[in-house]
């Protein structure tokens, strides 16, 4: 399907739309990726009149001959020019089906703490490979990512087809090869899909041009594939964001804690306990701007009002007596270094995890592992930016943790610079 006639000029309407799923995007360089998305973006009519305009006239001024649909998503000036993806761009789509936020992440070994930033937030991840160059150093390197960021979904899309003559057999060899490597990660739920996202074969609907494909467009897999049980609906956590106290003659008695439910689903009647107090009460209500709700789960953002009145801060953590997150004052972690300034043993930082902050000494660095042949460096002394390794951390105060692997939104959190204020680092609890 070519571009043509865009929408009528008016925004793209979310009726009917239903569950929200997050992938993020990732191929090496000149794989197609923005021109895959572009053409996700157009064939769904998510795009403006004038969006589609503006693409028209940036692509004859580059003088590519048709309308370049990459130019959709590479927004920054730098990224036209240089014809690279270099930050993370955010877009939204949506099908009568579900809604979609794509994280466009860049594909360059030097943009590794970008894409950790885009697919921590991804129920899936799509790995761009160009038929004609096969599995490349970066497309392992993405793959391995995603299973360290427990992105239980993958796809791998086999772009440019159309440029090997739609051949199956080169579709083969890249599904074997590739398949070999993710055997050695934690990613079970894995699909291959041959496409040309220039031409839009196999993109939104099946193409005649590879009947030798049996399996279903890249948009009917991202409207099917099943994300809601990925979710922790079993362990309950709500870390308090904001103490609520009217202070008005109607609501005088009224004290509510606010957050988002990071995990697990909590009813009114619940009974719970507030870490680090281990103080119990039960849920009397829970409230919404619109009015009060019978249960909440995530990634709502509610507040809740106890029967009994007792001191919850900012950073404490509510959950179920009998299901408690670990109190940790050590934590052993995967961290993805995010600075210029590299990480030294025995250096000193804040880390924030949910809405609680401490202070963090690096007690030892385990080892910073090779992600492109996952070899673990043992003698390594630092990390530089966009290196990842195993850090064993002192805290000044406990967090409330789960493992990563069991919870991604209680088991990951940040590193700052004292100094600067700047994010250093990204960890997963181990």
């Amino acid at each position: 399907m070519a571009p043509g006639a865009a929408t009528n000029g008016q925004p793209p309407t979310a009726a009917s739309t239903s569950e929200l799923v997050r992938f993020a995007t990732a191929g090496s360089v000149d794989d197609g990726k923005s021109t895959l998305i572009g053409r996700l973006l157009y064939d769904t009519k998510s795009i403006f009149e004038d969006q589609l305009e503006s693409v028209a006239r940036a692509s004859g001024q580059r003088g590519d001959g048709y309308v370049n649909l990459a130019l959709l998503t590479d927004g920054l000036r730098a990224e036209r020019e240089q014809g690279i993806t270099i930050d993370v761009a955010y877009r939204y789509f949506h099908t009568p089906r579900r809604k979609f936020i794509i994280a466009d992440t860049p594909g360059h070994e030097q943009y590794t703490r970008n894409m950790v930033t885009g697919a921590s937030t991804s129920d899936l991840a799509l790995v761009l490979v160009d038929a004609r160059k096969g599995v490349l150093e970066q497309s392992r390197r993405h793959a391995f990512i995603a299973s360290l960021l427990r992105i239980r979904h993958l796809v791998v899309c086999v772009n440019k087809m159309d440029l090997v003559d739609f051949d199956q057999s080169v579709f083969d060899r890249i599904t074997v090869e590739f398949s070999g490597w993710l055997a050695k990660l934690d990613i079970h739920d894995v699909t291959f899909i041959p496409i040309s996202a220039l031409h839009g074969d196999n993109v939104v609907d099946r193409s005649a041009r590879m009947p030798w494909y049996a399996g279903t467009s890249l948009l009917y897999h991202l409207e099917h594939v099943h994300v809601a049980s990925d979710r922790n609906l079993r362990d309950p956590r709500f870390p308090v964001q904001w103490v609520v106290r009217p202070m008005s003659d109607e609501h005088h008695d009224y004290r509510g804690y606010a957050g988002e439910v990071a995990s697990g689903v909590l009813r009114t009647g619940d009974e719970v306990v507030v870490l680090p107090s281990g103080r119990t009460s039960r849920i009397a209500s829970i409230d919404t701007f619109e009015g009060a709700l019978d249960e909440a789960y995530p990634p709502l953002s509610v507040t809740l009002h106890l029967e009994d009145d007792i001191d919850v801060s900012r950073g404490d953590m509510i959950c179920r007596p009998e299901n408690r997150p670990k109190e940790a004052r050590e934590i052993d972690a995967m961290v993805c270094w995010m600075s210029e300034r590299p990480l030294s043993p025995s250096a000193r930082y804040r880390i924030k995890h949910t809405t609680r902050t401490a202070l963090a000494k690096v007690d030892e660095l385990r080892y910073r592992i090779d992600v492109n042949s996952l070899h673990r460096d043992k003698e390594a002394n630092g990390l530089e930016l966009n290196e990842i390794g195993r850090l064993r951390l002192r805290l000044s105060s406990p967090l409330f943790v789960d493992e990563y692997a069991r919870n991604r939104a209680t088991g990951s959190f940040i590193l700052i610079d004292e100094s600067t204020n700047d994010t250093v680092g990204a960890g997963m609890v181990l």
